[in-house]
């Protein structure tokens, strides 16, 4: 007996509550995939670690030269020929690798948990155990890419993140605060946009937006654009926004404002008044509570201390870097020296007439 198509549509229609159930399935099945791919990235690396070691206690003990090493390499590939990574090239990383992390320790450590190409990088780049395991766990806490991980270290990352100063540890939970700190720099280098040297705010934020691959990377991972010049009504006045930001590995909004010059007190005024719009008028319910960075040319000072202890709002304070070309036409700016010309002259002692 053939289905009536009553019955059919009948056997289309699922049971209640089948979507969540589908999507919450999805979700695990795609946990389980991610850690399949780390659990056998591990054990490569781990792998690798040992092989490494091994070449490094026989080049000790037996005194092996890289003959030896090129022999290896042709014997493990015909061995192995379906099995990459197993060149003369990747054994010297290996033994680098090894003497490196000298210990078994390291496969307990983030390291271990990296892509061996990001464990390339900062064999290459890096050359003190202290900044590898910087690195390694910015990358995984930041979830930085092979070429963004190279682009932090020649930005020397290290040194600018979590320094901004900030009153985070007493405007956000306890839980959360070092976590938010590690998410913004003392410093932004913004050496990809050339400003005159009388360029005004809104010029720095229109460059920025021209750039804004580039200065969405210089921010870090975890920034998405919202939009630029957000406007908002208070009491009857109109205000607006330099730069909105949605951090999704903080799960917060982030409220960007550029000044040119140093820091004013003033600042972290306006800006509790927009983190204030933005939790009242932007934020969803799961949300965390939004924060606000001031970038200014100069934030140096007890100033911005005492402002940022007034606030009960969470704001941080960082400089901004970038190039700053003369307004003169190009025919004429050769002939006026330079401001670094004028400070080196007025540092050299004048001789005197007699000598």
């Amino acid at each position: 007996m053939k289905p009536t198509k009553r019955t059919a549509r009948r056997s289309d229609v699922m049971p209640a509550g089948y979507a969540r159930f589908l999507s919450s399935l999805k979700g695990h099945i795609r946990k389980a995939q991610v850690k399949a791919v780390l659990s056998v990235n591990e054990e490569l690396v781990r792998l690798y670690w040992r092989i490494g070691k091994e070449i490094v206690t026989r080049q000790k003990k037996e005194g092996w030269g890289s003959k030896v090493v090129d022999r290896l390499a042709d014997d493990l590939h015909k061995e192995f020929p379906e099995m990459s990574g197993l060149s003369a090239r990747s054994l010297n990383y290996m033994h680098a690798f090894a003497e490196a992390y000298t210990t078994p320790a390291i496969l307990q450590q983030a390291a271990a948990k990296l892509p061996w190409g990001h464990n390339m990088v900062l064999l290459d780049r890096l050359k003190t155990l202290e900044q590898r395991q910087w690195y390694a766990n910015a990358t995984l806490r930041f979830g930085w890419s092979r070429s963004i991980l190279a682009a932090q270290i020649s930005a020397k990352a290290h040194k600018r993140h979590g320094k901004a100063i900030t009153n985070f540890k007493h405007t956000l939970p306890a839980g959360t605060s070092d976590l938010v700190q590690e998410t913004f720099k003392d410093e932004y280098r913004f050496g990809f946009i050339e400003l005159s040297l009388d360029a005004k705010e809104r010029d720095l934020e229109k460059a920025l937006l021209e750039h804004i691959r580039k200065f969405l990377i210089e921010l870090g991972v975890g920034f998405a654009f919202v939009g630029s010049q957000v406007p908002f009504e208070v009491d009857g006045e109109g205000f607006s926004m330099d730069l909105l930001f949605f951090h999704y590995r903080l799960n917060r909004f982030v409220v960007v404002d550029l000044k040119m010059g140093a820091f004013k007190s003033e600042y972290v005024g306006k800006m509790g008044l927009y983190l204030g719009v933005v939790d009242d008028r932007f934020r969803m319910p799961g949300h965390e509570p939004s924060v606000g960075i001031l970038l200014c040319q100069d934030s140096k000072g007890l100033s911005v201390d005492y402002a940022l202890n007034g606030s009960n709002k969470p704001i941080g304070v960082a400089d901004w870097r970038t190039k700053l070309v003369s307004t003169l036409p190009k025919n004429l700016r050769g002939l006026l020296p330079s401001p670094e010309q004028i400070e080196e002259k007025m540092k050299k002692p004048k001789r005197s007439k007699g000598k």
